[in-house]
């Protein structure tokens, strides 16, 4: 498999205003609706520029959070984005008990959040970890199904892993049944295990995932990425990993433009890890 990244992008609101902590990308509208992890606004990129939609109420009076300001523990944190009929369902990472919530976002202004504590924990019992152990950043939707993965963390002793779950009972805030609990190995960069990221379907059913080697001893604080790949999954299976090139970039969001046999185009989300940093745009083309 070989990865060729087409063109880069740096994303912005305006001048001097950056999409920060790009976390998760899905089609919405007539663009790609892009999830910031620290804030509560998404940024709708669409052919004319980006624009801010709101998808959760402020919380406790903030807009945005990090560590400098003393708000990091109240982020809904985002991470993964599906788009559904009528929208984009945008779901927490579960890697603490803030960000255990669903936002589904239907069109600009309008959106609904749901607190999802009682489907988290299902997922960590399936998926045999503590509920701080959580940290699922990436959903592909199959069918009716929501393929939802865990990003592992070597440090932790926590694997890459992936559940399915009932895509309805989320949509309606309802603890789903948690079914074919599985773990992939995608091997290491620099001694630091690739992680998945994010997901995304093809249309023959396979999927492929973003994945980057981030050197953090939890689910929580963020560490030097010192690799990234993309890796083509038939089911539990991993049938290639290629690197991603340059960067190395933490991509943490995908999304298919067009996909044929043997060829995927993606779009990838890049968070810079920096609050005050743009967010990057990727525009891959997968072959294998």
């Amino acid at each position: 498999m070989r990865v060729e990244i087409e063109s880069e992008t740096r994303l912005w609101f305006g001048p001097g205003v950056p999409v920060r902590a790009a976390s998760a990308i899905a089609a919405f509208g007539d663009g790609w609706l892009v999830a910031q992890d620290d804030a509560t606004h998404a940024a709708w990129l669409r052919p004319g520029g980006v624009t801010a939609i709101r998808v959760i109420a402020a919380v406790d009076g903030h807009e945005t959070f990090s560590s400098a300001e003393g708000t990091k523990h109240l982020k809904p944190d985002f991470e993964a984005a599906v788009a559904v009929d009528g929208g984009v369902l945008l779901l927490g990472s579960g890697s603490t008990a803030a960000r255990m919530r669903a936002s589904l976002v239907t069109e600009p202004g309008a959106f609904r959040t749901v607190d999802l504590t009682p489907a988290y924990h299902r997922v960590a019992a399936a998926l045999g970890l503590a509920p701080d152990q959580l940290n699922l950043e990436g959903a592909a939707r199959i069918g009716d199904r929501l393929r939802w993965f865990q990003r592992g963390n070597s440090a932790a002793g926590v694997p890459s892993a992936a559940v399915d779950v009932d895509l309805s009972a989320l949509l309606a805030g309802e603890p789903p049944e948690v079914r074919r609990p599985c773990r992939y190995d995608l091997g290491t960069v620099g001694g630091v295990a690739l992680a998945i990221t994010d997901a995304v379907a093809l249309p023959d059913g396979r999927l492929l995932v973003s994945s980057a080697a981030e050197d953090t001893p939890n689910a929580v604080d963020d560490g030097p990425v010192v690799g990234a790949a993309i890796a083509l999954l038939d089911d539990e299976r991993v049938l290639a990993v290629a690197a991603v090139p340059g960067g190395p970039y933490k991509i943490e969001g995908l999304a298919v433009r067009a996909a044929g046999p043997g060829e995927a185009a993606l779009i990838a989300v890049v968070d810079a890890d920096d609050p005050l940093a743009a967010s990057s745009r990727l525009d891959l083309r997968i072959t294998w």
